[in-house]
């Protein structure tokens, strides 16, 4: 057999691809930023800041002191941080014990397969995919070679696993969401902790939180584009919306129990 690329071929795709960087409409679109905690930074971030402000959203709406904005706001916060955290180190722990333990039987089906039943399956979803079928088996006959190889490439083909990553410890997803949730999650309360010397208008306080939160769900909407390579506007406008909406609702929520419900002190 003869070389799979020649190399007038290899210059010749060398320069296609030269071609192709100097056209602006096939230019490769930018690359997402990745990162270890990219998932858990965004997603305890997002609701931390939902969450504390529309907390603070409804306590307001019913008319009660700086003291318990802080109190509750606080308390709301580290309780469901610690459990944030310990939810996210435990789904994680848990994702990794069942790859781990679907891969043993994966390995185990491809050691004592009869025939060559576990090849075949492979080929006809290849086939399914719209490869040729004396490819897929020829495809399908190098893996065959190498049990590893095959049975990775069973785990993520078949039953759509990938392949546990050694790197990634549970414990710290865990931590950086706990701590990311504490960080975001304080933006809201901090105008009734900086106002209090200032003034006692409780209004205004409720203002200052209104204007914290937006401005830290609009930083983490930009945070968010910037990862995921999207419009920075619009990411950031479709977030302060989002947390918009869930304190609007709290709010409504807090007013109608003092007001309507008559649930007063």
């Amino acid at each position: 057999m003869g070389e799979i690329v020649s190399s007038g071929a290899t210059a010749r795709l060398l320069v296609q691809a030269e071609e192709g960087r100097r056209d602006g409409d096939s230019m490769r679109p930018t690359e997402p930023w990745k990162g270890e905690f990219v998932k858990s930074i965004v997603y305890a971030g997002l609701d931390a800041i939902i969450t504390s402000f529309s907390l603070i959203s409804s306590i307001s709406a019913s008319r009660r002191s700086s003291v318990d904005v802080l109190v509750l706001g606080f308390a709301n916060l580290v309780a469901d941080g610690i459990s944030m955290g310990l939810g996210d180190f435990m789904s994680s722990s848990t994702e990794n014990d069942v790859v781990a333990k679907e891969r043993l039987v994966t390995e185990w089906d491809v050691a004592h397969s009869r025939g060559n039943e576990q090849l075949v399956e492979l080929i006809q979803l290849y086939h399914e995919h719209g490869m040729d079928i004396d490819d897929a088996t020829t495809v399908v006959n190098i893996f065959a070679k190498y049990k590893n190889i095959l049975v990775d490439e069973k785990m993520a083909a078949v039953k759509g696993m990938l392949p546990p990553d050694e790197a990634e410890k549970p414990w710290k997803n865990g931590l950086v969401t706990f701590a990311s949730f504490i960080v975001f999650g304080i933006a809201p309360l901090l105008s009734f902790i900086i106002l209090i010397p200032f003034t006692h208008s409780e209004t205004t306080k409720f203002i200052g939180a209104c204007v914290l939160s937006a401005l830290a769900l609009g930083l983490l909407g930009i945070a968010k584009a910037k990862i995921a390579g999207q419009n920075y506007a619009f990411s950031a406008a479709w977030t302060i919306l989002n947390g918009g909406l869930a304190a609007s609702a709290a709010y409504f929520l807090g007013w109608t129990l003092k007001h309507v419900a008559g649930l007063e002190d």
